[in-house]
């Protein structure tokens, strides 16, 4: 029997996962902003001034304990440092694609990345699909072989962006249960030597936007800390809230939104041949949606019993 008191925090988790995948769905128009800084510089910066606000997060959330334990195991180092390269591609690879006038590419990695992490668990950690989600496995495929075929191109700023966040994803799970904050901090500074060593190189060149486009310029970059630090945590106090079927549903809302954001702000255009691959990753994604349901309701039943 479910309590009362029990809705408050799913109720507070169902809040959470909408505003963070809302967040993310408008991101592209926060990258926009940051012209005429270079996607290197804007990934460089958005490194540290992500650990820099982690700095800040660490002590205000009492996250010490877990990040010296983190810290101590020369394992969960490693793959959060190769999790933190990962991360680092896939921020580049977005910012390229925000800025160079590809959002709907952008859309496109966002969509498969799902389709592509259940793949990973199928082949790398051996876990069991039902119906639904090898239909959906299917379809995706032959909408990115349709996308080559009549677009000419194989689609590689969406593919990258599902694949690395896909990799990304597999080894934060290998690397266990840390948390979200404790993450950041860890994989932000491990790469801060290469976000460092960029920033110097920019500045010795002379390319080095931060502080020579003004006091509004600046800010927008140094917010870069905040915006991805306060989704990644309203994720965090989701996962902990809400099924993870319902996350599986909600998750392409972030795409959907970057679709819509291309076609009517940044105009970009469709041919026939990326429509019809569009049109299958919906009908995939419709596939794993449902599956989701399927998943959903059949915990509810359970918790009835």
């Amino acid at each position: 029997m479910t309590h009362p008191e029990s809705k408050e925090p799913a109720n507070r988790g169902v809040i959470y996962v909408f505003l963070c995948y809302l967040i993310w769905g408008v991101f592209p128009l926060y990258f926009l902003l940051t012209a005429p800084a270079t996607p290197f510089e804007i990934v460089a910066e958005r490194v540290l001034f992500s650990l820099l606000f982690c700095a800040i997060l660490v002590p205000l959330t009492r996250q010490y304990p877990a990040l010296r334990r983190v810290l101590a195991r020369p394992r969960t180092l490693l793959l959060l440092g190769i999790a933190g390269l990962l991360i680092f591609a896939n921020w580049l690879l977005y910012i390229i694609a925000t800025t160079s006038g590809n959002v709907m590419e952008a859309s496109l990695g966002y969509y498969i990345n799902p389709i592509v992490s259940v793949a990973l668990g199928v082949v790398i950690l051996g876990e069991k699909l039902r119906t639904l989600q090898w239909a959906g496995i299917a379809i995706a495929a032959l909408a990115v072989l349709v996308m080559c075929f009549f677009y000419g191109s194989v689609p590689w700023l969406g593919l990258g962006l599902a694949f690395s966040f896909g990799l990304y994803g597999l080894l934060k799970k290998q690397a266990g249960n840390v948390p979200a904050v404790v993450s950041l901090t860890v994989e932000t500074l491990l790469l801060s030597p290469l976000a460092i060593f960029i920033i110097w190189h920019f500045a010795a060149t002379d390319q080095l936007t931060l502080f020579t486009q003004g006091t509004a310029h600046f800010w927008i970059l140094a917010a870069s800390g905040l915006v991805t630090a306060v989704p990644l945590l309203m994720f965090a106090g989701a996962a902990s809230r809400v099924p993870l079927s319902m996350l599986g549903m909600v998750q392409y809302l972030t795409p959907t939104m970057q679709f819509v954001l291309a076609l009517f702000v940044t105009h970009e255009t469709l041919n026939a041949g990326r429509w019809a691959g569009f049109i299958l990753i919906w009908v995939a994604a419709a596939f794993f949606i449902a599956d989701s349901v399927q998943v959903l309701k059949a915990q509810r039943r359970l918790r009835k019993i």
